[in-house]
Formats: structure tokens, C-alpha cells, sequence
């Protein structure tokens, strides 16, 4: 793929994917234009390489084994990328133009920082909800000299300093496209629970952490971040984060009892 941008420097987007059809078209229609598309798979049995192949990326393999999560699989596909800048973005997120070109707009500066924090938006129920709900992610950084943890929801160690992209950056941010019903979620909150209790072992929590995180977990998704503005909705999703922290710091306890 060659494309011309502002900057001299090149960006390869780095995708992991395990049965990631539903949702991979259009995440590929919206990066076709960087530099370099590098897809990580992990032996998937569904139609993922085939609309990978169809759009040119390159491809490499993660043996899945036993792994139930993307992160083992992450320093070993941002690695895998041609390109010095690395932006990685998963099987069902979409990426806005105004993103793709402050990108390339803001390392064809002097003195730019070594990674970016992105804006994503997330779906709830249905619907996105307001930006104050997102989130951000570290997912674009110079490849030399970053690491991943094979840890859940570990965050990339870039070599550098590192900045968020400016809300003057108007709609430069990810759409994250998977809305998960409550049931999948309810089913996911125990898997990636007991992978946090692996990441946070060595933390020490004491029974009120049991009352006084998941509280304030609650406050800041349903007033600080705006929820309450969200009806049922912001409610629902309040409850939801304060009892994703109630059963790690739960399963953290069960073990040091045990």
C-alpha cells in the first residue's frame, strides 16, 4: 500500500483477531488507508483470513493454546509491523478520518511525543453513550522500544513521553462497534476477572476496599462521567463497572483466605 501523507514517517496498523468476521470488513475499509494493515491471528476457524487476504494485509500467527485473552499475543504482533509507528486497533473498532489524519499531521511535527492516548466511544444497550463515558487507550506509539504485558488490560510501555490526543482534535477518536448484551458481559466479568486477580495479586485489599472501590467505581461512571444523564442506561452501566470491581477485589480476598 502506498499512500501519500503529510509526514515521511509510515504507520502500520496492527489488528489481533480470533474469529473476528463479524466485524472486520468495515474495521479494514476505515485503516486501508495507513501504510501497512498487519493482521494477528490466533488460528481462527471462521472467514477472518479470507477478508484479511481480500483487503492485502499482512498476515502473521499467534498459536491460540490456552490463551482466553488478546494481550499474549500483543508485543508479539506490534512487533511483527514494517513501519517505525505502530497504531494498533481491535477487530471491531472503527477508526474516523479525522483520526487517521491527525496522525500523520502530528509526527510530521518536531517534538512530538513517542505514543498517543485515543478517545474511544463505546456502545451500551444499544447506543453509544456520551464521551465523558468512553475511555482511552494507548494504542498508537514508535514500535522500537515498546513493550506489552501479557497481562489483562495491560497497557503498552513506551519508550518516551506520551499524550492524549487534544479535544480540539474534533472527532478523532475510535468507534467501538461490538454491543455486548448483558448476558455476554455477565459471562465475560467472570473470565476477565479472574485474570485481573492474576494482574493484582500483589495489591492489598482489606474488607472495606469491598465497600469503598466498587462505590466509588459507581460514582465516577454514573456522575462523574456522566451516566446519570443516560437514564436507565447510565444506571445499568454504573452497576455494571462498581460489580466488575467488587468481584476482583471478591476473588483477590477468596485466595488470600484459601
Amino acid at each position: 500500500m502506498k499512500h501519500n501523507h503529510p509526514s515521511k514517517e509510515k504507520i502500520s496498523v496492527v489488528i489481533n483477531t480470533y474469529n473476528a468476521a463479524k466485524f472486520l470488513e468495515p474495521v479494514l475499509q476505515h485503516v486501508k488507508d495507513f501504510d501497512e494493515i498487519v493482521v494477528c491471528d490466533m488460528e481462527s476457524t471462521d472467514s477472518t483470513l479470507d477478508i484479511a487476504k481480500k483487503y492485502g494485509c499482512k498476515i502473521v500467527t499467534f498459536p491460540r493454546g490456552e490463551h482466553k485473552i488478546v494481550e499474549p499475543a500483543r508485543d508479539f504482533a506490534i512487533h511483527s509491523a514494517s513501519n517505525p509507528w505502530v497504531f494498533v486497533v481491535d477487530a471491531d473498532e472503527i477508526v474516523t478520518k479525522e483520526l487517521h489524519d491527525f496522525l500523520y499531521e502530528a509526527i510530521s511535527k518536531p517534538h512530538h511525543p513517542q505514543g498517543f492516548y485515543i478517545p474511544r466511544r463505546n456502545k451500551f444497550m444499544g447506543q453509544y453513550i456520551g464521551k465523558s463515558m468512553g475511555d482511552w487507550q494507548l494504542r498508537f506509539f514508535v514500535k522500537d522500544g515498546t513493550t506489552w504485558s501479557p497481562i489483562i488490560h495491560s497497557v503498552p510501555k513506551v519508550n518516551g513521553k506520551v499524550a492524549r490526543v487534544p479535544c480540539s482534535a474534533h472527532n478523532a477518536r475510535i468507534m467501538h462497534l461490538d454491543d455486548e448484551e448483558l448476558h455476554d458481559r455477565l459471562e465475560k466479568l467472570n473470565r476477565y476477572t479472574d485474570s485481573e486477580v492474576i494482574r493484582k495479586q500483589n495489591k492489598h485489599y482489606t474488607d472495606i476496599n469491598l465497600f469503598i472501590n466498587p462505590l466509588w467505581c459507581f460514582l465516577q461512571s454514573y456522575f462523574i462521567k456522566h451516566g446519570v444523564f443516560y437514564g436507565r442506561r447510565g444506571f445499568i452501566k454504573a452497576v455494571s463497572d462498581a460489580t466488575y470491581k467488587f468481584y476482583t477485589i471478591a476473588k483477590i480476598l477468596e485466595k488470600k483466605i484459601k
